[in-house]
């Protein structure tokens, strides 16, 4: 399966951060997004994707700068219809589409959470919006009433949507299934301290890391942490062990193995790194 799929944020009275920040994704890769401070960026390798058709560019821009005051607006409507202080609140929406190559099925998708909570969401099937929340009713009954809206909704998501993620990977294909793999090290802060294995320069994004002790993958022990971009476009993840369920005498049936989804990869392009203490970067 394939995806596109689209974040915008809306965050009104914020300081440390952009109020408006939309971005988007191409099988979990972003090609560009928009900020109310600093304007669009696109990623390098989508630049001239973007040059071809500015068109195309320009109208991104535009729905981001429309959504920015579309979403001021409806905060601003929901703080008074839920009697809600001048605190900062967030609305955000995820919408997007995913196409299989191989069954050529479509799924679509278009919903909007409100601080931090599932609101109303767009029913492919139905062409209406629903919601679980008694709060949003209000909502779903006015937007079930522009009928416009929900023909343009249905259209986009079912056609123009898998169109332009076909076209994306069309002309991404040659860098979204190259990988670039990481340099991979064993750190540890103190004696008592986890052991973090530590994968940095890898792209895309779409990576697993994981403890393994004889093979098979551990759960107990292990706190996962995120992926994080470096300056020069590439990641970062790391992955802890706690050494006290690690007993010494068994050190060497644990290892930490890397790997990039969705990217043709041989098996043994895998990176395992074998839990050993002649390898460990420690700061003592």
């Amino acid at each position: 399966k394939h995806s596109l799929k689209y974040f915008f944020t809306e965050t009104p009275g914020a300081q440390s951060i952009p109020e408006f920040v939309g971005v988007g994704f191409i099988d979990e890769v972003q090609f560009g997004g928009w900020n109310s401070r600093r304007g669009e960026e696109v990623k390098k390798d989508w630049i001239k994707l973007f040059e071809d058709d500015p068109q195309h560019l320009h109208q991104y821009i535009f729905e981001c700068s429309a959504s920015h005051h579309y979403f001021k607006d409806t905060i601003k409507t929901l703080k008074q219809r839920l009697n809600q202080t001048e605190d900062v609140h967030i609305l955000q929406r995820m919408s997007g589409c995913e196409w299989d190559d191989e069954t050529g099925e479509v799924n679509g998708y278009n919903q909007y959470g409100y601080d931090g909570e599932d609101f109303i969401a767009f029913d492919l099937q139905t062409v209406t919006w629903i919601t679980p929340k008694p709060q949003a009713v209000t909502t779903k009954l006015r937007w079930n009433m522009e009928h416009a809206r929900l023909k343009f909704n249905k259209n986009f998501f079912s056609n123009q949507c898998p169109e332009f993620l076909k076209r994306y990977l069309h002309y991404g294909r040659s860098f979204l299934e190259t990988a670039v793999l990481p340099s991979v090290s064993l750190l540890q802060k103190t004696p008592s301290s986890p052991v973090s294995c530590h994968a940095t320069g890898f792209y895309p994004q779409r990576a697993m890391m994981f403890w393994r002790k004889d093979g098979e993958e551990i759960h107990e022990g292990v706190d996962y942490g995120e992926i994080l971009p470096n300056n020069d476009g590439t990641f970062q993840m790391s992955v802890d062990l706690k050494l006290s369920s690690v007993r010494p005498e068994e050190w060497d049936r644990y290892d930490c193995v890397f790997e990039i989804s969705g990217v043709k990869m041989r098996q043994d392009e895998d990176i395992v790194t074998k839990l050993d203490k002649a390898v460990i970067w420690t700061n003592w």
